[in-house]
């Protein structure tokens, strides 16, 4: 398992739909050693912190095994790594073994795996397509948030390692399941909503879809 790349963004204004649209989904790859904080890395800073950012966002992750599918899915469309809007492009941590509540060491700093990426419209915004947000949420390949336990340093080419495992054995493909095709999993719900690393929110979220019975 490796960093492949580290991209950061600040916000920007961009017009959509006649209106200023303020976003930092564009992100650019920077070489060297990053620094590692609480609530991002160095040099990128999330735009709307209603619904991006804070601890249990901090660091978003997307696995460039990823972005051969999205050639092919949108043919003639630059694809930089960053291009999903993720802090950490990486190789060898897929949603479907990557667990809610696993730690990672990358560099110098550990890392807790907190949820998968539920994109909002600014998705569709940087790829200049409508139909970008239901792709992403279709294609089950939704990347995932980080918390930061410890503070350090990464650069590209850094292995990453798992610290810890987490017990209850929930991926983050199963979570963004629960959220797409797979809504009425009781079981899977019953299991989410044990999950200690899994935001509140999130949570709150699957309790109220429980049935009692």
């Amino acid at each position: 398992m490796e960093l492949i790349s580290i991209n950061v963004g600040l916000p920007r204004e961009v017009d959509w739909r006649g209106r200023k649209v303020l976003t930092s989904i564009w992100k650019t790859p920077v070489e060297g050693r990053v620094a590692v904080r609480q609530l991002n890395l160095a040099g990128d800073q999330q735009s709307d912190l209603s619904v991006h950012g804070g601890p249990e966002k901090a660091v978003y992750v997307y696995p460039s095994e990823h972005y051969a599918y999205w050639r092919e899915e949108l043919p003639g469309v630059d694809l930089p790594w960053g291009a999903f809007g993720e802090n950490l492009t990486t190789q060898g941590l897929r949603e479907d073994s990557v667990q809610i509540g696993d730690r990672l060491r990358i560099g110098s700093a550990d890392f807790l795996v907190t949820q998968p990426r539920m994109p909002c419209y600014k998705l569709g915004i940087r790829f200049g397509r409508e139909d970008m947000l239901k792709r992403f949420l279709q294609s089950g390949r939704s990347g995932f948030y980080l918390a930061v336990l410890r503070e350090g340093e990464l650069g590209s080419g850094d292995p990453i390692a798992f610290t810890a495992r987490d017990e209850h054995g929930v991926t983050v493909a199963d979570i963004a399941a629960l959220y797409t095709h797979e809504a009425d999993n009781q079981p899977l719900l019953r299991r989410s909503v044990e999950l200690p690393a899994l935001p509140e929110s999130w949570r709150d979220y699957f309790r109220k879809r429980l049935r009692s019975d």
